[in-house]
């Protein structure tokens, strides 16, 4: 609180509020010292919004409490028992965010899991939904780092640096009506342009324009839609931004023309890191304009990306963000048609934060929050950024819409740039939770989301690829990219099976596109979302809180396995209640989603196209629908140019369709338009669905009044049952994507296997045997924290047979050899070993003990098994060396604490470097790595009788904790042996 800064103490009550914004919307803060004191918000569209009350005289429903300690500002909310929780943004794992606690602190997170709990973007708002179906919102308006914890039962708890208000929205009727009133605070998203709904191909990095072609070229000749081909960091001249490989981009306006000619947009990269280089054009005018970041001494702050050395501009000045779009203004005249920001956390390579030092200075406008450290614009640097590159593209296209992808964000980002869920993996884990990742970002505000299809780390299977296919082609943000040094990952490249899955399920996104253009103009103008949980159609029924196997576009409830067996015909599906008819464009596939239409709705229907531009307005338009109990249906469409800003001076329709039964006659017909674009003259085809996928057709013209004439029930029935019968045929025969597990590859070929999991007690485990037995993940239940940092192919824990880094062990296959599961009085174990050659193995074993479930246990060896009479039964010189390594969450609140053999005290920071423990100076048998935020430490317990040395590595965002025994040969009757253990324990 701001008149107890910078003291210790313990203060608590209720928060006292304001009405702002309008009716239902409540400020509160801990103090009327607080509330003046108060940073300007940068979620708000404008900052007077949240600071001017407003005469309501409704009170609010819940009221925050707080306690302040240590100049840490708690806010909790108890809600009723049976409320369920979204939202919190960009995070992995569940829908449900009911039993979660994630961090707002934008992470360069390669890789991240389901525990990892701070991804690339900031969100911290909370969606409440109470039993009664009403909603609540809550925002902690903070740019610093925040703690949302929503372990306890019906309980919101945020912790932050002192002071900040809280915002409530609500309870309003629903979750949409609570989403709306979020969007009056911090803006819509932007309104796309249309071609961006299309489907986008990326790569890290198509090398040159010829490949570039070739690729584009490849999607028109086997007749699948694209719209978009990507440019990634290769087409740079040595990683400087706003330049050009003068070898392989040499004339980026020809590429550019070549590919507007063939129907496709270009996309290039720009990230913050601009290289440290005098002659650079861009290093010397940001440092004639004094645009960069600064060190504590006033220096411009240094920090290694891509091109080496690089200066980093500070987004929270004006100068500096009219200096950025000039650039992005000039760069444009290249036939640049969008641009993505990448590395924008901001990410440095070589640091302990993965971040620049929270003491840099940012000398921001007043209106943003003045001259502060990292710590208070860290979380809005990416947005900022894209504000920047939006402005700039507007400056060089301002008759057309800018189109502008981040990584990292801030709660009210959508209002410049789309987003996607960062660097996933191409596994059936990360496919599963694209789907809640993209719909939390849309209850936080971001409409305009997707994941990277297929999987961004590692090599897809051919059935992995054509599934999230078939379910990304639904998604808001459509788009496939990959790693560098994986296999290719277009659609084409898993085979013909995959090949035709791919090319059926975006010829219906194309199909869709109407409704889907339509969606994002109601997102843009009212703040409803595109696509939404299931449970918005009823949010009074519990049934449907955390079905994460379907989601909404509108009325169209869209049904997708996510698991490698079985597809969307053999799912277990959970309905809403009320009508949902099955509809499809004779596209029916085991690995497509299945479709189903509300009951009382209709939405547009497009042509099957290549390429969005490849649409007429004057094509025939479809209207797909389903009547509902009163046999009556509605639906609008949205046109207008699809990529100027006219729309805003009412050059677009929008036209009100609705249907009605009588007499067994269904009318439909056209209720009101809004705007002044001239209808076009077309043809409009109805097609009313009667069950089963069967339907009804008529045609006319767009305007005038349509009659559908109904069948007789007995009729109908024969429709349906011919209907069913087909798709079943359909489905029959269908080729299958083969069931191949393994696709070779240089990178991460086995992201694509199944871990061996092992679960009990405090700890769920995932170990992968096929290579270095590494062990990838280790989640500690209780509290919800995954303390392995880890690729499939590198980190985790690994262990090494000689003192060299990455020696025999840490790559070799291994078998298991031993797997008892879990009885009662036993202990769950597994075992496994890896041949490293000259006659010895690496033996370890797991175990989570019985007896002890807290407690992980980990025994490993180098073994003699068959050593030559010529050595005298002794082998080479090794060394076990385990070597684990972890993530550290909140890099700047963590240490590993200890106490030697000779009893001295020890607390190593990241500050410190490398360091390296032998004789006396080993933990005593016992050492912890210790998180302030989490409250938690990771103690690791060994026998110090076969520890030698313990060796201590800070990288970056992680740390290793190494045990190494003396290094010396090995016999049958000699092996070298480490027992340690791993527990996690609460700290004050």
């Amino acid at each position: 609180m701001a008149e107890f800064e910078g003291k210790e103490v313990n203060i608590a009550g209720n928060m006292i509020y304001e009405p702002i914004l309008e009716e239902g919307v409540f400020r509160f803060d801990c103090s009327g010292s607080d509330r003046s004191a108060a940073f300007p918000s940068l979620s708000f569209t404008d900052t007077k919004l949240r600071d001017t009350p407003v005469m309501i005289h409704k009170v609010p429903v819940y009221l925050p409490t707080f306690k302040c300690v240590n100049e840490q500002q708690i806010v909790s909310i108890k809600l009723p028992i049976g409320t369920s929780f979204y939202g919190t943004g960009e995070v992995s794992g569940q829908l449900e965010r009911t039993g979660k606690r994630i961090f707002t602190w934008n992470t360069d997170a390669w890789g991240y899991g389901s525990g990892t709990t701070s991804l690339y973007q900031s969100h911290p708002w909370v969606l409440a939904v109470l039993p009664s179906g009403e909603a609540l919102g809550v925002l902690a308006d903070t740019t610093h780092r925040c703690e949302i914890d929503l372990r306890k039962e019906s309980t919101i708890q945020i912790l932050a640096p002192a002071s900040y208000p809280v915002i409530t929205f609500g309870p309003f009727a629903s979750p949409t009506a609570a989403l709306i009133s979020l969007s009056h605070a911090i803006g819509t998203v932007l309104m796309p342009p249309k071609w961006s709904l299309g489907y986008h191909q990326c790569r890290w990095s198509y090398d040159s324009a010829v490949r570039v072609l070739q690729v584009a070229k490849t999607f028109r000749k086997k007749g699948i839609p694209c719209d978009v081909v990507w440019m990634d960091i290769d087409y740079m001249d040595g990683f400087r931004c706003f330049t050009f490989d003068k070898e392989r981009f040499s004339n980026p306006q020809v590429l550019v023309n070549d590919l507007h000619l063939n129907g496709f947009k270009a996309i290039w990269m720009l990230d913050p890191g601009i290289k440290q280089e005098e002659g650079y054009f861009v290093y010397d005018s940001g440092s004639k304009n004094d645009v960069w970041v600064l060190k504590e001494d006033g220096k411009p702050y240094v920090g290694e990306v891509w091109p080496g050395a690089c200066v980093f501009p500070d987004f929270t000045q004006r100068k500096t963000r009219s200096w950025w779009a000039e650039l992005v203004k000039e760069f444009m005249s290249n036939g640049v048609d969008g641009i993505w920001n990448d590395m924008n956390e901001p990410a440095v390579f070589k640091t302990v934060t993965k971040t620049m030092p929270s003491s840099n200075i940012h000398r921001g406008d007043a209106e943003l929050g003045g001259c502060q450290n990292h710590l208070h614009y860290h979380n809005v640097y990416g947005m900022l950024m894209a504000r920047s590159t939006y402005e700039g593209m507007r400056l060089g296209k301002e008759n057309k819409r800018p189109f502008v992808l981040t990584r990292a964000g801030f709660i009210g980002s959508q209002r410049y740039a789309a987003t996607w869920t960062g660097d996933n993996l191409s596994n059936w884990e990360h496919l599963h939770m694209s789907l809640s990742m993209v719909l939390q970002l849309g209850l936080s505000g971001q409409a305009l989301s997707g994941p990277d299809i297929g999987g961004f780390a590692g090599n897809a299977t051919p059935k992995l690829f054509g599934r999230w296919m078939g379910m990304g082609a639904m998604f808001p943000f459509c788009r496939g990219h990959s790693e560098a040094g994986t296999v290719d990952h277009e659609p084409w490249s898993f085979g013909e099976e995959c090949e035709e899955v791919c090319r059926l399920a975006l010829l219906r996104r194309y199909r869709l596109i109407p409704h889907i253009y339509t969606l994002f103009y109601m997102a843009h103008t009212k703040g409803t979302p595109v696509a939404a949980p299931t449970f918005f159609t009823d949010p009074k029924d519990p049934r449907l809180r955390k079905v994460e196997n379907s989601f909404l576009l509108g009325p169209v409830l869209i049904h997708a396995s996510t698991v490698p067996v079985g597809g969307s015909d053999q799912l277990q599906q959970v309905f809403p209640r009320g009508i949902w008819l099955r509809f499809d464009f004779d596209d029916a596939h085991p690995d497509l989603p299945t479709l189903y239409l509300q009951g009382g709705s209709m939405i547009p229907v497009g042509p099957p196209i290549q390429h969005v531009g490849e649409a007429n307005p004057t094509d025939d338009l479809s209207l797909i629908m389903a009547l509902n109990e009163e046999g009556k249906a509605e639906g609008l469409i949205f046109e207008d140019d699809g990529d100027g800003n006219e729309f805003n001076q009412g050059e677009y329709l929008l036209t009100y369709y609705v249907a009605e039964l009588q007499s067994s006659v269904v009318t439909v017909k056209i209720s009101k338009t809004e705007g002044s674009w001239k209808r076009p003259a077309r043809r409009l085809h109805v097609q009313l669905l009667l069950g089963g996928g069967a339907m009804l057709d008529a045609w006319g013209k767009d305007g005038e009044v349509i009659e559908i004439k109904m069948p007789s029930e007995a009729e109908v029935s024969t429709l349906i049952s011919t209907s069913e019968k087909q798709c079943k045929i359909r489905m029959e025969s269908a080729k299958p994507i083969p069931d191949v597990e393994e696709v070779s590859g240089k990178k991460g070929m086995e992201l694509s296997k199944t871990p061996v999991e092992l679960k009990s007690g405090d700890w769920l485990l995932k170990v992968v045997p096929w290579i270095g037995g590494r062990m990838i993940s280790m989640m500690h239940l209780p509290s919800g924290t995954q303390w392995l940092h880890s690729r499939v192919e590198v980190d985790g824990y690994e262990e090494y047979g000689g003192v060299e880094y990455r020696s025999c062990g840490c790559s070799e296959d291994y078998a298991v050899t031993e797997r008892n599961l879990e009885q009662a009085g036993e202990t769950e174990s597994l075992k496994l070993e890896g041949d490293i050659s000259g006659g010895l193995v690496l033996e370890r074993q797991i175990k989570i003990l019985k007896d002890d479930p807290k407690v992980l246990r980990i025994d490993s060896g180098i073994i003699a098994r068959n050593v030559g009479a010529g050595s005298g039964g002794f082998s080479r010189l090794v060394c076990l060396r385990v070597h684990p390594m972890f993530t550290l969450l909140h890099p700047t609140e963590v240490f590993v604490t200890f106490v030697s053999i000779n009893g001295s005290n020890h607390e190593v920071w990241p500050e410190s470097g490398e360091q390296l423990f032998e004789g006396d100076l080993r933990p005593n048998g016992e050492w912890m790595l210790v998180d302030r935020c989490l409250g938690l430490g990771l103690v690791n317990k060994f026998n110090i009788d076969e520890v030698y040395k313990c060796l201590i590595h800070w990288g970056t965002g992680t740390v290793n904790l190494e045990l190494w025994s003396e290094e010396r040969p090995v016999s049958k009757q000699s092996p070298l042996r480490i027992s340690h253990a791993y527990e996690v324990r609460h700290i004050s």
